[in-house]
C-alpha cells in the first residue's frame, strides 16, 4: 500500500502548500512515485501550484520530475449508499485511483476544520503539521498560561489528531507518526523563539509528536509559486549559481526530509 502523508493544520498561512509541493517533488526526484490531493475545496493552493508547474513546463518545452495531481472525482447522488457522505466517497475514490501507481500519496489539507480533513488525518501514516513560530499558532495545539507559560491542556487541533489516532487504532493500523514543523522562522534569535522551542518540547512529550526544522521566511518561496517550481528545480531551468539564501533553503529541505524519515527514502540531494 502507498504510504499516506497528510500535511495539515487548522490555521491558514503556515506554509502547508509550500511544504507539500517541496516534499512531493523531492520524493519524485529521488525516484519515488508520488500522487497528490488538495482537500481545500475553495482555495486549492496545492492544486494551483501543480497547474502552474504544468503550464510553465509546457511553455518552456521542458520536462521535470513532477508528482501526479488529481482532483477529487465527482460522485452522483445515486451512486451513494444510504447515509454515505459524498466527500468521504470522493476521497476514497481518489485514493483508489492513485494508490496502485504511487509509493507515497501526499494530501494537502485546508487551513480549517472540515470533515474531509478529519477523515484524511485518520488515514495518515505520517502527519506533518507546519506551524508558524508564534503562540497564536501554538494555541491550536495547546492552551498555555500567559503568566507562567504552563501548558494547561491540549487545544482543538491536538484533540482532532487524538480522535484521528483513535479511529486509526480501531482499524489495527500502526500509529500515526506526527511531526510538528516549526515553519517560516525569522533569522533572529528572539525571546519568543526560545519560548516557543521550550513550549513545543514540553508539549511533544505530553501528547506525542516529533519536532522537525522547517523553512525560514524567504522571498524565493513566493517567487517559485507562479511557475510551480521548487528549490530543487532551479539548476534545471538555467540558474547556474545559487545564492546563499537558496543554498540554505535547499539544506533546510534536506534536513526536513531526513527528520521526517519516510520508509524506503534515502535523501540524495
Amino acid at each position: 500500500m502507498a504510504h499516506i502523508i497528510v500535511v495539515g493544520n487548522e490555521k491558514g498561512g503556515a506554509g502547508k502548500s509550500t511544504v507539500s509541493m517541496h516534499v512531493a517533488t523531492a520524493l519524485v526526484r529521488m525516484g519515488h512515485r508520488v500522487g497528490t490531493l488538495d482537500l481545500d475545496m475553495r482555495q486549492k493552493t496545492m492544486g494551483r501550484y501543480c497547474q502552474n508547474r504544468a503550464a510553465f513546463l509546457d511553455s518552456k518545452g521542458i520536462d521535470l520530475p513532477t508528482p501526479r495531481y488529481i482532483e477529487l472525482p465527482e460522485v452522483a447522488p445515486e451512486q451513494l449508499a444510504p447515509a454515505e457522505n459524498v466527500n468521504d466517497r470522493r476521497l476514497t475514490e481518489a485514493l483508489a485511483i492513485l494508490e496502485p501507481q504511487s509509493d507515497f500519496i501526499l494530501i494537502d489539507c485546508p487551513g480549517s476544520h472540515t470533515r474531509l480533513s478529519q477523515v484524511a488525518h485518520s488515514m495518515a501514516d505520517t502527519l506533518i503539521t507546519p506551524l508558524n513560530d508564534s503562540f497564536i499558532d501554538f494555541d491550536l495545539l495547546a492552551r498555555i498560561d500567559g503568566a507562567t507559560d504552563r501548558i494547561l491542556g491540549p487545544s482543538v487541533y491536538s484533540e482532532m489528531v487524538w480522535g484521528a489516532r483513535q479511529l486509526r487504532a480501531q482499524t489495527g493500523r500502526p500509529p500515526i507518526d506526527w511531526i510538528v514543523l516549526r515553519n517560516r522562522l525569522g533569522v533572529q534569535q528572539m525571546i519568543n523563539k526560545q519560548k516557543m522551542e521550550s513550549a513545543l518540547d514540553r508539549l511533544s512529550k505530553r501528547i506525542g509528536f516529533r519536532i522537525a526544522p522547517g523553512f525560514s521566511e524567504r522571498v524565493i518561496f513566493r517567487e517559485l509559486f507562479p511557475r510551480g517550481l521548487t528549490l530543487l528545480d532551479l539548476r534545471d531551468i538555467g540558474v547556474r549559481a545559487l545564492n546563499i539564501s537558496n543554498v540554505a533553503a535547499r539544506q533546510e529541505l534536506r534536513d526536513l526530509l531526513v527528520t521526517i524519515n519516510l520508509p524506503g527514502v534515502t535523501v540524495k540531494f
